[in-house]
């Protein structure tokens, strides 16, 4: 590659989504290069609001601290994909433990008259906090709006229509995921983290920059590399899905969560895993086949289901 990275490079979503040609121009090379390199991007100067984001923690904080017992009465199905899921049930593909971990997934809403409204699972949503369900749909739809650009902008150097990976995430089975990581255990697995290395499903995931530090990405050279930026900004990965869908020329960068070096503390994190229409075919493009492609057509959901299974939810 062209250059050496030695952070996770920071791109100005404004300069693809009100910029010039030349600006935009930019933005598609400088993306489509970080993927690469590190398979993250960091994106700031994004239309998710400051106010909005300090709500949703302020209240995923207040989730969280509310007793199991009532935090149970959300839990989720048997395959995690609305509603609460507690401490020690998910580990990473492969891991001999689980991850030090609780999350509460949130997932598209339809109008109860409409014709995909029994597609995905219904929400479940807590008594309390206040204003929990009205906060964390409005997140939803900020962030499943910056990542239909950050999807856009990939499509020209993918060698796609503007419109395809827009059309291939629409009413996608899209998850807004509240992570807590409680202080860890005095009496956790050694082999125990708050997540171990692992990579996500998905299209692209978009972080918000969590509260707290941990995150940190395996690079190209087998290093662990902290992923670390302002509290404003959001991080961006590439998945499982879009790796497959390129031929691994956008690979799915393994990342973990580690323990605390420091105080032992909570940490809060708000991924957003986007996700395609459950019909969607994950193929190979034409640009990226190469020698061959490397993986056979699957449904998104059928190989959703295959990685829910291999993470124990499923």
């Amino acid at each position: 590659m062209p250059r050496k990275f030695d952070r996770v490079p920071e791109l100005s979503l404004k300069s693809f989504t009100l910029g010039d040609a030349p600006g935009r121009r930019l933005f598609i090379d400088a993306l489509i290069e970080g993927f690469q390199y590190f398979g993250f991007i960091v994106l700031k100067d994004h239309a998710v609001s400051r106010e909005l984001l300090a709500r949703a923690y302020a209240l995923s904080k207040e989730f969280f601290d509310l007793p199991l017992e009532e935090k149970l009465k959300c839990a989720a199905g048997p395959d995690g994909q609305r509603g609460y899921t507690p401490f020690g049930r998910e580990h990473a593909k492969d891991a001999k433990v689980a991850d030090l971990k609780e999350f509460y997934h949130v997932g598209r809403e339809f109008a109860f008259a409409s014709p995909l409204a029994g597609v995905y699972p219904a929400n479940k949503w807590p008594e309390r906090p206040a204003r929990f369900r009205e906060t964390f749909l409005a997140l939803y739809a900020a962030l499943e709006e910056a990542g239909f650009a950050m999807l856009e902008a990939l499509a020209p150097s993918l060698g796609v229509k503007d419109g395809y990976f827009r059309a291939m995430a629409t009413n996608g089975n899209s998850i807004l995921r509240l992570l807590h990581y409680p202080p860890v255990p005095k009496d956790a697995d050694p082999a125990a983290v708050r997540a171990a290395a692992h990579e996500d499903i998905n299209l692209i995931t978009i972080l918000v920059a969590a509260n707290g530090a941990g995150l940190e990405l395996l690079d190209r050279d087998g290093n662990w590399l902290p992923v670390e930026t302002d509290p404003d900004n959001l991080i961006v990965d590439a998945g499982d899905m879009l790796a497959r869908v390129t031929n691994d020329l956008i690979p799915a960068t393994t990342h973990r969560v580690v323990n605390p070096k420091g105080p032992n503390v909570s940490r809060y994190s708000m991924p957003f895993f986007m996700h395609p229409h459950k019909d969607a075919v994950l193929e190979c493009l034409k640009s990226c086949e190469g020698a061959g492609a490397k993986y056979p057509p699957i449904r998104a959901d059928d190989f959703l289901k295959q990685r829910l299974a291999e993470i124990g939810l499923a």
